[in-house]
């Protein structure tokens, strides 16, 4: 999953960061609120993380803000205004869930999967002929056996099955896969399509349509 980390204080955002990072998740951090306000609606995420005491543009407004443009990334407020009012509040200006700090960082894990599991359509175990993907356990299997995938070729691999046969462009996988300081003009998605041939075997699973993109 790419997700939105908007935290205007250092240590728990490294935190955050380094935990998301190490769950097999892409992450852009903002300390701001009004930068971060430009990403969450220029760039797609699976999720967003937002702090509620930001500067430039606190938390709530900025997620009514968002919810006003249409951006219906699904938003956790992670903040020490804890208290039963502040989270009606939250919930109310257009958050999805809301988590008191200090904080278990397996719990927010756990509801960044719950939010991504109410997604329309997406099933927690994707399948393609004899491949399948846990997304929840992070584990991808063809015929039975498993195959050991990095955290960039798993992305991929499960964008490709969200498409469900449908072609993904290079463009599409970067915004996706990659965080915000991905190359657009490297070669770095045609590398990681060519190491995931490989990973997983024949017959071949990915087909490249050229000048558009990639299908299963």
């Amino acid at each position: 999953m790419k997700i939105l980390l908007i935290e205007d204080d250092q240590p728990t955002a490294a935190f955050v960061e380094k935990g998301l990072r190490q769950a097999g998740h892409e992450v852009d951090h903002s300390l701001d609120g009004r930068e971060g306000l430009v990403l969450a609606t220029t760039v797609t995420y699976d999720a967003a993380v937002i702090d509620r005491m930001l500067p430039g543009l606190d938390g709530l407004a900025l997620v009514k803000t968002l919810r006003g443009a249409g951006v219906q990334t699904p938003i956790i407020f992670l903040t020490a205004r804890g208290g039963i009012e502040d989270r009606v509040e939250g919930l109310e200006a257009g958050a999805d869930d809301y988590l008191g700090k200090p904080f278990a960082f397996g719990e927010l894990v756990a509801r960044i999967r719950a939010l991504s599991r109410r997604g329309p359509g997406v099933p927690p175990v994707l399948h393609r002929g004899d491949l399948a993907m846990d997304c929840a356990r992070h584990r991808v299997t063809r015929g039975g056996l498993p195959v050991a995938l990095t955290r960039k070729e798993f992305g991929v691999l499960e964008r490709l099955l969200i498409a469900d046969g449908a072609t993904v462009s290079a463009e599409e996988l970067l915004e996706h896969v990659w965080d915000a300081n991905a190359d657009p003009f490297s070669n770095t998605v045609a590398v990681t399509i060519g190491r995931l041939r490989r990973k997983l075997g024949d017959p071949p699973l990915i087909e490249t349509v050229i000048g558009v993109g990639y299908r299963l």
